[in-house]
């Protein structure tokens, strides 16, 4: 129960965050996107401080020996860059480049009755339902070493 409360206390801190920063505005995230016309260098600072938040907090979590609501830290094992993430990494900077929008603002932008983010949430859904079902499974660890 302590960890539904505290991810219920995190996200509507971090949907207050986003409406705050301007995130959750599509002119103005397509504003920082146009480098070559009359761009908003604003969310460079708000994705700066974001960034050297969780790195100073991810540093001070992994000190911990275990997290506090759960048995073991998931941390993906992987590390290589691979097709599938860099289509995947186009996907979503075509999208948010297109839309205005990425997860999170949307989500919190469609908390907002906003029109735009209830298509971009619908296709965004679409998408990863679409991934979903035609990705290949990847192998579990007895079928790995099974050969």
């Amino acid at each position: 129960m302590k960890a539904i409360a505290l991810g219920a206390v995190s996200g509507a801190l971090f949907g207050v965050g986003l409406s705050i920063s301007g995130m959750t505005q599509p002119a103005k995230v397509l504003g920082f996107l146009d480098v070559t016309g009359r761009w908003d260098a604003s969310l460079a600072f708000v994705m700066g401080g974001a960034v050297a938040v969780y790195a100073l907090a991810y540093r001070l979590i992994r000190r911990r020996s275990g997290p506090l609501f759960d048995a073991e830290f998931h941390v993906p094992a992987s590390k290589t860059i691979d097709p599938p993430l860099l289509v995947g990494a186009a996907l979503f900077g075509i999208g948010w480049g297109l839309g205005g929008f990425c997860p999170g603002p949307a989500l919190v932008s469609l908390g907002a009755a906003a029109p735009n983010a209830a298509w971009f949430v619908l296709a965004m859904t679409a998408g990863m339902l679409l991934q979903r079902f035609t990705a290949p499974k990847p192998k579990t660890e007895t079928e790995s070493e099974a050969g």
